[in-house]
């Protein structure tokens, strides 16, 4: 993992990067009982959102554009809209992705770089007050 890589895909390992990235997520999201409002949204088997999310960040990290070549755009705000995602569903989602972050890249600049954007991803994608 070096920041002197062309994408940040290249930085965080590339594919095994980003696997271990999306794995890391989906077991904390399964496990930790702090984010049981979150882990309600998505279905009981895990494995469809896990395949989406790793296709989704590999694109989205400077990789192949896995998730826009098999299901087009991401239009994620309106894929997400049937979920009810409030402050604490949302928190959830970062408590989730943060922990996997840091347990996965080792480059603190590199994590902040990943995570800022995320950030303003995940807040965009509340669409509920409570």
């Amino acid at each position: 993992m070096t920041m002197n890589a062309a994408t940040l895909y290249d930085a965080i390992g590339g594919d095994a990067g980003v696997r271990t990235l999306t794995d890391r997520f989906y077991e904390l999201m399964d496990t930790l009982p702090e984010v049981a409002a979150c882990r309600a949204l998505h279905p009981a088997d895990l494995s469809g959102s896990r395949e989406k999310f790793y296709e989704y960040l590999t694109g989205w990290l400077g990789g192949p554009p896995l998730y826009t070549e098999k299901r087009g755009h991401p239009m994620l705000r309106r894929r997400h809209f049937a979920a009810a995602i409030g402050p604490r569903e949302r928190d959830e989602w970062l408590l989730c992705f943060t922990r996997a972050l840091d347990e996965t890249v080792s480059h603190p600049q590199l994590r902040t770089i990943i995570l800022e954007p995320v950030t303003r991803l995940a807040h965009h994608m509340q669409n509920r007050d409570e």
